[in-house]
């Protein structure tokens, strides 16, 4: 697995996601429920956890509070040179199997309202996400959490 590909993405696109170390990366790997990389990470990632994971984040126990079972995408990035290549597009197309195999009927994620992020707020649209809630974090962002049924 890229560890290294995977930290030098993310530190690309803090901005839409958020920082991440080697430590952090490896806890987050050991608690997934699914995990998609292409090219060991370099080209792009998914990882998600469902409700059961050991998983400290904001957004997943605003969830977590809401939602009994559930997959929750936690970050999903691609490489601008790897953009348009319909990776996102099979990384949720085998996450939704995987979710579905495991007996979840949602997925769940949250998308940047503020910086805004529209090409994300739109591919998630396309695939079938409607918001159910927004918040403003600690960081400054505002988020819109997203469902999608499976």
């Amino acid at each position: 697995m890229g560890l290294n590909a995977i930290l030098g993405l993310n530190a690309l696109h803090e901005g839409e996601t958020s920082p991440l170390n080697l430590k952090l990366l490896e806890s987050m790997l050991d608690a997934a429920f699914y995990v998609a990389m292409d090219n060991g990470g370099a080209n792009g990632y998914l990882i998600t956890f469902d409700q059961d994971a050991n998983y400290d984040s904001v957004n997943f126990h605003w969830f977590k509070s809401r939602y009994s079972r559930f997959v929750y995408v936690d970050r999903i990035v691609v490489a601008a040179h790897a953009r348009g290549l319909g990776l996102a597009r099979s990384f949720y197309s085998a996450l939704f199997d995987q979710a579905r195999a495991a007996g979840h009927l949602h997925v769940l994620c949250e998308v940047n309202l503020d910086p805004p992020n529209p090409g994300s707020i739109a591919f998630h649209a396309a695939l079938g996400f409607n918001e159910v809630g927004q918040a403003t974090l600690n960081n400054g962002k505002t988020v819109s959490y997203q469902i999608c049924l499976l």
